[in-house]
């Protein structure tokens, strides 16, 4: 069975390690039901989180992050380094569901809030900087591994512990890591993301230009 292993919520700090409330990359493990619900634009879906630069992050086709602890071990031992939950800036940790393999549009029934998988997490470098490793970016984008952005479609609270169950996956195969590769490393995949409906609106806007310069 799927799990949530754990609610991450941000501790505020800048990129350089001090403590003020600059980014929210800083996510660990918090006790007792948290509430998830769409949020405001550059904001976070998960109440006591903080976006740091919305701008870039948060807001509804962004409003959870979620990464799988296998792939946080795997990492952890390539690195070899102990990487605790909410490392990678998660809000959820999960245990036992392939979140890279989620299909964008897939919902996620978790307590009483139902979520939808939008997109692939695209790395940055206040990422590359909290992680502290050489050549992040390179590392991470060539890995694939992204882990997958949701947005809340129905409010309400979870919980560490609580079961994830996939309640819809829609019949067109574009995964989160599909997505991901389209956007980095298989440029050649773009054309698979023309149709997908539930992708971020950032996304779709990105692949009918690049779909506009191909046709020219």
């Amino acid at each position: 069975m799927a799990t949530l292993l754990s609610v991450n919520l941000a501790h505020p700090r800048d990129d350089r390690g001090r403590t003020v409330q600059v980014t929210g990359i800083d996510k660990r493990p918090t006790t007792g039901p948290v509430r998830l619900d769409v949020p405001a634009p550059g904001g976070s879906g998960v109440a006591g989180d903080l976006i740091g630069a919305p701008h870039i992050h948060g807001g509804g086709d962004q409003a959870v992050y979620a990464y799988a602890r296998e792939d946080l071990d795997t990492w952890a031992g390539e690195l070899n380094r102990t990487l605790t939950n909410g490392q990678f800036g998660e809000n959820l940790t999960t245990f036992g569901l392939d979140v890279n393999g989620a299909l964008i549009g897939e919902h996620w029934r978790i307590g009483d809030a139902l979520l939808e998988v939008s997109a692939p997490r695209i790395p940055c470098s206040t990422f590359a900087r909290w992680i502290g490793e050489p050549h992040w970016i390179k590392r991470f984008t060539q890995r694939g591994v992204s882990g997958a952005y949701l947005r809340v479609l129905e409010a309400g609270e979870i919980e560490a512990g609580r079961p994830v169950e996939v309640v819809h996956r829609p019949a067109h195969g574009v995964t989160s890591a599909l997505t991901f590769r389209a956007l980095t490393t298989e440029p050649g995949l773009i054309p698979r993301l023309a149709d997908v409906e539930a992708l971020a609106e950032e996304i779709k806007e990105k692949v009918a230009r690049r779909l506009a310069r191909a046709a020219s």
